[in-house]
């Protein structure tokens, strides 16, 4: 069983746009993050992001995870890390 899922963007079926509400916001980000992450197109982007590129994601991603994420939840949502491991 894998530990990883991204289910919002195969089940979301409603209009995806940004500024219109939060909630509409909400659901642009899930969809961009879920589209951007996936394999395919990460295998090729990789190649093609410049060094800045890739450090400015990182940070951008990590910066967030720190400020909205306890230990706890950093280590039980984004590595996974559970008793069963």
């Amino acid at each position: 069983m894998t530990d990883h899922s991204h289910r919002f963007i195969e089940e979301f079926d409603g209009f995806i746009g940004f500024g219109l509400n939060p909630e509409s916001d909400m659901d642009a980000v899930t969809y961009y993050l879920q589209k951007f992450s996936d394999d395919q197109l990460m295998t090729l982007l990789r190649t093609r992001l410049t060094d800045d590129d890739r450090r400015a994601i990182f940070d951008l991603l990590s910066g967030l995870l720190r400020k909205h994420l306890t230990e706890p939840e950093y280590h039980r949502y984004f590595l996974k890390d559970t008793p069963d491991h």
